[in-house]
């Protein structure tokens, strides 16, 4: 028997992310209250500075072909579980 989450706890969900010029897709764990904001930094973590050079730039989530705005929601953008997502750097300041 497994034991469920207490009522209200945000359980993670799955995604399939990738940042731009890295050549591995990653299952990146993400939450529904999350910001786009946050999950740039979370596909970003394991990349950036590894397979990825730093830079002094945004990032931007795409989902679909379009780019997220910074302080949206994951929920509010209809991400759903295994879902694809794209993190890259832009010009704006969504840091």
């Amino acid at each position: 028997m497994t034991e469920r989450e207490p009522p209200g706890t945000l359980e993670g969900m799955p995604v399939n992310a990738r940042f731009d010029d890295d050549f591995i897709t990653r299952v990146t764990m993400i939450l529904p209250t999350d910001t786009m904001r946050e999950v740039a930094r979370k596909v970003a973590a394991p990349v950036v500075g590894r397979r990825v050079p730093n830079r002094d730039a945004g990032m931007a989530v795409r989902h679909h072909g379009r780019v997220l705005p910074a302080e949206m929601t994951v929920a509010e953008a209809g991400i759903k579980p295994f879902q694809s997502i794209f993190v890259g750097w832009t010009l704006e300041d969504s840091r």
